[in-house]
């Protein structure tokens, strides 16, 4: 049944298939936003290398106005982040049943704002500019802590550089060829490489959904965003208020 699928995958009990169709369907979300972000404020948000290494390379070149923007947007990765660990942190102290659908809700709350305050930024660009890379900032670092506190730090969802890192060392094990049978053969976990390659192709089609959908549609493009993950979350969440009201009844 499709309640009891959603329900499952932001619920308390855990198991690895939940946790790798969240992190499908977070994948292909983190891509569009992500491409999506670029083409409205001309910066990718999912990344805190090349933010980071912005940092020090405008701090040599004395350029205060860039190095603030890099720390307001790495704080507000961080932020999301906290957020994240809060959240989820006060759902399993209160056992409830979605304990990972919260940060969801706010991610989606975020998008809805974004998409329908975005056709402002033409107009008040050099306040809104800043403040829009912040918001995705962190809702990146919200979504990532998601997946990395379910998945135990085994997924990411948000940046590549660590997953094709994980698909070349699998790759190196498949190729590798066992001579001498005396000792333990190198053997690829093939499971986990369709796992990674399938959350990059995700990734790439949510960017290509996001870029087409800000080009021909504009902000509100982040709505069917919104859509998706308010249907990972919002049972659980219905159930946990219901749960709660029947208490009080």
């Amino acid at each position: 049944m499709p309640s009891k699928y959603f329900r499952q995958l932001t619920a308390r009990e855990r198991s690895q298939r939940s946790n790798w169709h969240l992190a499908r369907y977070l994948a292909f979300v983190a891509g569009a936003i992500n491409a999506g972000g670029f083409l409205a404020v001309k910066q990718y948000t999912s990344h805190m290398s090349g933010i980071v290494s912005s940092v020090a390379d405008n701090l040599v070149l004395w350029n205060g106005a860039l190095v603030l923007a890099g720390l307001g947007a790495l704080c507000a990765f961080l932020g999301g982040a906290i957020c994240c660990a809060v959240l989820v942190n006060w759902s399993r102290r209160r056992h409830l049943r979605g304990q990972y659908a919260l940060p969801l809700l706010l991610e989606a709350a975020l998008l809805i704002g974004f998409g329908l305050l975005g056709q402002y930024l033409q107009y008040h660009a050099w306040l809104l500019v800043p403040a829009t890379v912040s918001l995705l900032c962190f809702v990146m670092g919200l979504q990532n802590a998601i997946v990395t506190k379910l998945s135990n730090a085994e997924i990411r969802t948000t940046h590549m550089t660590g997953m094709i890192t994980d698909i070349g060392i699998e790759l190196g094990k498949l190729l590798y060829h066992n001579r001498n049978a005396a000792i333990p053969a190198v053997v690829a976990n093939r499971t986990k490489l369709v796992l990674l390659g399938s959350l990059l192709g995700l990734f790439f089609a949510g960017g290509v959904a996001g870029a087409l959908g800000f080009k021909y549609v504009g902000y509100v493009s982040t709505l069917p965003l919104a859509a998706i993950l308010i249907a990972l979350a919002g049972l659980p969440v219905l159930d946990d208020i219901a749960q709660r009201l029947g208490r009080r009844g």
